[in-house]
Order: structure tokens, then C-alpha cells, then sequence
């Protein structure tokens, strides 16, 4: 439960990061942030998989490039749900959603879990 609270709070934290670097994404502040966190893990968790395996033919067909366009679509689609998360535009959505996924991967790796809190 303890690595969920900071995983969350971990994602938060990239949220920011991408609203700082990436023109286009704005988050009002880390209480937005902490919500946007929550409902991107909620739709990568529940909606992603879904959309993944309808898209599947398609995302063959362009050696993978349609599963970006897939996260920024879902990207995109979050800020549009949440008040304090704005996402403006196609490039932003698609380069803020793939930073978005490889500092938030970043991070939940460097927290130990299972085998590896063991070493």
C-alpha cells in the first residue's frame, strides 16, 4: 500500500515535469497534478489494455507507431475530463504522453518491490 502512495505521488511529480518541459501540457499545481496522476493510472490501468487489443491490427501495420498516437489520444483525453490539467494540441498530447510514461517508468523502478527489495 506504502509503494502505491509513493508510486502516485512519483507520477505527480512526472506530471510536473512535463508540464514543465513540454509546451503545450499545463498543470495549475501539484494538487491538479495528484488527481491527473490518479485518473492516467486509472485509464492506463482499465481503458489502455481495451483500446490496445482493439487497435492491435492497425498498430502491426505501422510497426507500433499507432500505439504513441494511442497514449496521446488517452493523454490528451484525461486533460479533457480534469479541471487544473490542460493539454493543447496533437504534438503535445503525444510527446507529453510518451515523457509522461518513460519518467513515470523511471521513477517506479527505482523503488524497490518483490525480488528486488530482497538484494
Amino acid at each position: 500500500m506504502v509503494r502505491l502512495l509513493i508510486v502516485w505521488l512519483l507520477n505527480a511529480v512526472a506530471l510536473m515535469a512535463v508540464a514543465y518541459v513540454v509546451p503545450g501540457v499545463t498543470v495549475v499545481n501539484f494538487i491538479a497534478a495528484l488527481i491527473a496522476a490518479f485518473v492516467l493510472g486509472f485509464v492506463n490501468t482499465l481503458i489502455r489494455p481495451i483500446l490496445t487489443i482493439l487497435t492491435l491490427p492497425i498498430s502491426v501495420l505501422t510497426l507500433g507507431f499507432f500505439y504513441l498516437l494511442l497514449n496521446g489520444f488517452l493523454f490528451w483525453g484525461t486533460s479533457k475530463i480534469l479541471g487544473g490539467f490542460e493539454v493543447n494540441g496533437f504534438v503535445a498530447a503525444v510527446l507529453g504522453g510518451l515523457l509522461y510514461g518513460l519518467i513515470a517508468w523511471a521513477l517506479a523502478y527505482l523503488i524497490p518491490f518483490g525480488k528486488r527489495a530482497k538484494k
